[in-house]
């Protein structure tokens, strides 16, 4: 009996130590992380975003907690958001779009920012280089402008024996002034005649549609304008019976003809790799700006019908999505 007591309490002993032992282990840490977006909180940008913290073995709750912020996209309301989450003491800002990012930049150069992606963040003064960013902010860059030249000649070539091009830019960007050039060099090279038409806050689209109507454009390129109205554009388009092309799939799946340009929803899931990096220590200022390596073309077939064109096979053979 005696024999058998020691035993029990040897293992009561053993149990104990065990369990002081565990208790004595720190808790896994929860990183908070802040998502600045001006589109829908549960976007597709969103939950690629999410899908990306998934596949390298985060779990909502038990490893992250992800505090979601949403504004217009203007610059003093993303300030705002920007603010808010910093006050929630994030651990990492993810930025949705170069607008975001340059908001969160300004209010605040400590805490780690990613973009998920931006236009150009040099021209936006986000970053000092791609190479070597510098300072809090790292991500990925759309090359937003760099395809412009491209978005005209598939416009070219969608149509038939097209003349004159008007642009839809916003004199207010620095990302609309680079585009412009972009697209006049290659208007020049591809002998198309360019006309561009401002679009600011305050400007009616009444003026705009006026500007359209004396000047008979073929066709409509929309520039990296931020806060436009996709809706309006649309329907601007659609009223005039003038082909778009811009670099956003959401403006066609709205009812715009084309859209050629990043695949922003891999970049969106791709932003969870640098948030990865950065919170196993790396520094934003040591992590390269990358570039996309996937780019759609997408065609709105119902658009094409409602304009009478008849889009070329090759340029469906190219498609990486064709709206029916």
């Amino acid at each position: 009996m005696r024999r058998i007591g020691l035993d029990i309490l040897a293992l009561v002993l053993t149990l104990a130590v065990a369990s002081l032992g565990v208790e004595a282990q720190p808790a896994a840490k929860v990183y908070r992380i802040g998502y600045l977006t001006p589109y829908p909180a549960d976007g597709p940008g969103a939950q690629s975003f999410r899908q990306g913290l998934r596949e390298l073995g985060y779990v909502e709750g038990r490893d992250i907690i992800i505090e979601t912020r949403r504004a217009e996209q203007r610059p003093i309301d993303l300030e705002k958001a920007a603010a808010e989450l910093v006050a929630a003491r994030v651990d990492v800002l993810v930025a949705a779009t170069g607008v975001a990012a340059l908001a969160a930049k300004r209010v605040t150069a400590t805490i780690p920012i990613v973009m998920a992606a931006s236009a150009d963040p040099v021209t936006q003064g986000i970053v000092a280089s791609l190479a070597r960013p510098g300072g809090n902010v790292t991500g990925m860059t759309s090359l937003m402008p760099e395809l412009t030249p491209k978005r005209l000649e598939i416009l070219k070539e969608a149509l038939p024996r097209p003349k004159r091009m008007a642009a839809l830019w916003c004199p207010d960007s620095e990302i609309s002034h680079v585009e412009l050039r972009h697209s006049q060099a290659a208007a020049d090279r591809l002998q198309l005649q360019l006309e561009p038409v401002s679009y600011r806050a305050d400007v009616s689209w009444n003026a705009i549609a006026e500007s359209l109507r004396l000047n008979r454009p073929d066709a409509l390129v929309i520039f990296d304008c931020p806060g436009i109205p996709i809706g309006e554009v649309v329907d601007l388009a659609l009223k005039h019976r003038l082909p778009t092309i811009s670099g956003f799939v959401a403006l066609t799946r709205s009812g715009g003809l084309l859209s050629y340009g990043a695949d922003t929803l891999a970049m969106s899931r791709h932003a969870a790799v640098f948030v990865a990096k950065i919170l196993k220590g790396a520094k934003p200022a040591d992590l390269p700006v990358e570039q996309p390596t996937k780019f759609e073309l997408v065609i709105n077939l119902k658009t094409a019908k409602a304009l009478g064109l008849t889009i070329p096979q090759s340029l469906l053979q190219r498609a990486d999505q064709v709206i029916e």
